[in-house]
């Protein structure tokens, strides 16, 4: 049952399964792509969920001319005086592309509200209007996928700490993420008043249970896999061509070129 303390996914079958996810990936996206349709995907959690980790692997095999990643930046001084959704929609899908949204619209119900950077006015009328703005996308033939990846508070404790550890990951760590476990339940409860306006029949949520990064992986491709109708598109037939013969070109002298120097050498 849901909740329940499960062991982890051995490696080896995570890998396994993984790979065939992501194999039927690129048949989603060749269907995209030659439908013409339009894929959101957006990805929701607190700090250290593993959103991110997940975004990769779904991203890792796909054409990033037809699947994209919209991780947006703080809002400019002019963004912040448009309507809200706005700056968003410019990053909405044309035909024959799947965009993943690294968090989204969705800002202003969790760390805009939680940290004080919208007034509660702000934050209200983004809950009246973000169900109509998604059966907007909806209607239009959008395909909408919203996914909430749900971590423990002693798992995300877990993992802050190996993020302060690993020099190759402190710069995920930032103030304003520290100061989320001072307010755990203010972002518990902000969570569950976005759940209440926003899941909703056309666009419903989904929670991904993330302690096991590797279940939360799995799991989610294969619920997105399920929830889209497409087939698999037969491949343009393709033929490796002879390599024609020399007409004499000769290379210039290596001492003209300036190499890259030899670093594995020193392994």
């Amino acid at each position: 049952m849901a909740g329940e303390k499960t062991a982890k996914v051995p490696l080896a079958a995570y890998e396994r399964e993984l790979l065939r996810l992501q194999t039927e990936l690129v048949k989603l996206q060749e269907w995209v792509r030659t439908e013409g349709a339009r894929v959101v995907v957006v990805f929701e959690g607190r700090d250290a969920a593993g959103k991110g980790g997940t975004i990769k692997r779904v991203a890792e095999h796909l054409n990033p001319r037809v699947a994209r990643i919209a991780a947006l930046p703080t809002p400019t001084e002019r963004e912040r005086t448009q309507w809200y959704f706005q700056r968003y929609v410019e990053h909405l899908p044309a035909a024959g592309e799947i965009v993943l949204f690294d968090r989204s619209w969705y800002n202003r119900a969790g760390v805009e509200h939680v940290m004080g950077f919208c007034t509660k006015e702000e934050h209200q009328l983004f809950l009246r209007q973000c169900p109509i703005f998604e059966r907007m996308l909806v209607e239009a033939g959008v395909l909408l996928r919203k996914y909430w990846f749900s971590v423990s508070d002693a798992e995300q404790q877990k993992r802050f700490r190996r993020r302060l550890k690993d020099p190759t990951r402190r710069w995920k760590l930032s103030p304003m993420d520290l100061e989320s476990i001072t307010r755990w339940e203010a972002y518990s409860r902000a969570k569950d008043e976005m759940l209440v306006h926003t899941d909703i029949i056309e666009a419903p949520w989904f929670v991904v249970e993330s302690d096991d990064k590797r279940r939360a992986r799995l799991n989610m491709i294969a619920h997105l896999l399920s929830t889209v109708p497409y087939r698999e598109v037969p491949p343009p037939v393709l033929e490796l061509p002879e390599r024609p013969p020399s007409t004499g070109y000769v290379r210039p002298p290596r001492d003209l070129q300036t190499f890259v120097p030899d670093h594995a050498a020193s392994l």
